[in-house]
Formats: C-alpha cells, structure tokens, sequence
C-alpha cells in the first residue's frame, strides 16, 4: 500500500480514505499479481504493462474504470448491482456497499481479454 499512501492521505473525508483504502487493499491482496502504481494522479493496477483497471475519488463516489469495453460488457451487472456509469467510469455512491464481487468480474474480464495486449491501453 505504500505506493498508495500520498494518494490516500490527500483524501480529506475519512470515510472516503478508509473506502477507498479498503478497496486498494482488496484488489492487492486478491490479485497478487498485478502491479500498484500511481497514473495520471490516481492510483491503478496494471499486468504485464496494460491497463487492468483504475480508481478515483469524487464527492460522492469511489469511481472504477475498467476501459470502455468493460464497462459495455457488464453494464447490465453494473446497473443490477445499483450503481451507474458512464462511458469509462463506474459510479459506486459513497452510500452504498461496495460490491468486491463485481470489481472481481471487471478485473478478471481484463486480465484474460488483455492477456496478449501490448499496449497500455486497447488500441
């Protein structure tokens, strides 16, 4: 989590940090083999050099960006799961539960769809 400490601490809200935190921690531990980094100021995981999946912090919500492709794939899910979406980001409310089971899915769609790309994001 030490790459995520500045990032965190510039949370102010400490529910926020301690959501967010959580979540990092989460992806971290479950996929062991993807690589913590800090991009574009906000913390993302990539796996042999691509994009896997990014956060980000907004008044009221943790935003997951998985790439568009993702996003189309399981918006469905998405919308079921009680959360909404743009284009590139997943909107999960402050308020609401986060739902590490739909993350998984976002992550382990990318993790196998990406396995041969060689860019960092889908060309």
């Amino acid at each position: 989590m030490d790459v995520f400490a500045e990032f965190l601490e510039g949370i102010d809200n400490p529910d926020h940090r301690a959501r967010t935190e959580e979540v990092l921690a989460w992806v971290l531990k479950t996929y062991p083999e993807l690589k913590p980094k800090i991009a574009w100021n906000q913390p993302m995981f990539t796996h042999h050099e691509t994009f896997i999946i990014g956060f980000s912090v907004a008044k009221q919500h943790l935003a997951v960006a998985p790439e568009k492709v993702v996003i189309d794939r399981f918006s469905d899910e998405i919308k079921e799961a009680g959360y909404d979406h743009t284009a590139q980001l997943v909107r999960m409310k402050w308020k609401m539960p986060t739902d590490f089971s739909l993350i998984g899915k976002l992550i382990d769609f990318n993790i196998q769809d990406k396995a041969e790309v060689t860019t960092f994001w889908r060309k």
